[in-house]
């Protein structure tokens, strides 16, 4: 009997969980041939998401729970999750139901006959979706897929299922600033694709803002490409190499035609695009030193406030405070 640990990341998600506590009932009873497990993380939530999962972790065994002691993200929500899963297969689906349940068993059986490590899933549409949203979104693919040679599947959900050992592989990139569709693609192993149309959610409301896409973009970028450092030297070249050639021109139309007073129109507004430039290209670096700078720190990617009471098989890998045990870190 295989062990399917399925990790949910919720945050603010009270009116989803019993919605989908009520789907993945059907699905567990159709895999009953397996030991099904539940590990709800709750993100730091404010309204009733703790309670529901406490509720659900009393009445039905196969329900774990983790909370944090404050919002730390989807991406510390999912590492969490893989910390403590005990299963042979590890799924991550969000609450909401945007990720299709029924897929679950697809999944599986892929892995048990397929040779391959993962099955990863994606959005065949973004049908329903806000249409800039869906344009930035598709850019942000192109954008990435361009600068960086880990390559990010157009579409790709966090919803997928994995075999141990890439797990472990993914545990093993402990870093803090984490972009997990980068680093599921970065460990290697073969994954198959799926594809599904696009639904709502069941339940409440979205909680990525177009800021968090554009913040977790850049976390993206940055993750996973220094192209934006290479982009900053090479304007930085070109800025100076212009610059030459301007002070050649300036210096033969003063010798030829004298130094009329002019143009100080054209003066300010080059002043401007040159230090705008300037400014940027110091944001990047900003933006790469600022990650260095929280890494080197060596803070936790997360702390745990509560947890369910039959919880702590996975104990062993990570503490509290979501790090990795040194020497076991290093055998892996």
């Amino acid at each position: 009997m295989n062990t399917i640990s399925i990790i949910v990341p919720c945050y603010n998600e009270e009116e989803a969980i019993p919605v989908y506590y009520e789907e993945m009932q059907k699905i567990m009873e159709m895999m009953k041939e397996n030991r099904m497990e539940l590990i709800f993380v709750d993100d730091g939530s404010t309204d009733g998401t703790l309670e529901t999962i406490r509720s659900l972790s009393r009445r039905d065994e196969r329900c774990r729970y983790y909370s944090f002691s404050r919002n730390f993200g989807k991406e510390a929500a999912m590492y969490a999750g893989l910390s403590h899963a005990t299963g042979d297969y590890v799924a991550i689906m969000d609450v909401d139901l945007q990720d299709p349940p029924e897929l679950l068993m697809k999944m599986y059986q892929l892995l048990q006959q397929e040779d391959c490590d993962c099955v990863a899933t994606r959005r065949a549409n973004r049908e329903g979706e806000p249409k800039l949203r869906s344009f930035l979104s598709d850019s942000f693919y192109k954008v990435i897929n361009k600068m960086s040679k880990t390559g990010i599947v157009n579409g790709a959900r966090d919803y997928r299922m994995m075999k141990r050992r890439m797990v472990d592989a993914v545990l093993a990139m402990s870093e803090y600033n984490r972009f997990s569709k980068g680093i599921f693609q970065w460990v290697g192993f073969r994954t198959v694709w799926l594809e599904f149309e696009n639904t709502k959610r069941c339940a409440g409301e979205t909680k990525w803002s177009m800021g968090k896409l554009f913040s977790y973009s850049l976390e993206g970028i940055t993750g996973f490409s220094v192209a934006p450092l290479s982009l900053a030297s090479v304007v930085g070249v070109t800025f100076c190499f212009i610059s030459f050639l301007m002070i050649l021109f300036i210096v033969g139309r003063t010798w030829i035609f004298g130094d009329p007073v002019a143009g100080w129109p054209s003066l300010v507004c080059i002043i401007f695009l040159v230090s705008g430039i300037q400014l940027f290209c110091t944001g990047i670096v900003g933006e790469y030193l600022s990650k260095t700078y929280l890494e080197t720190k060596h803070r936790p990617i997360y702390i745990l406030k509560e947890e369910s009471a039959q919880a702590g098989s996975g104990q062993d890998e990570t503490d509290a405070y979501g790090e990795m045990d040194h020497e076991e870190n290093t055998e892996r």
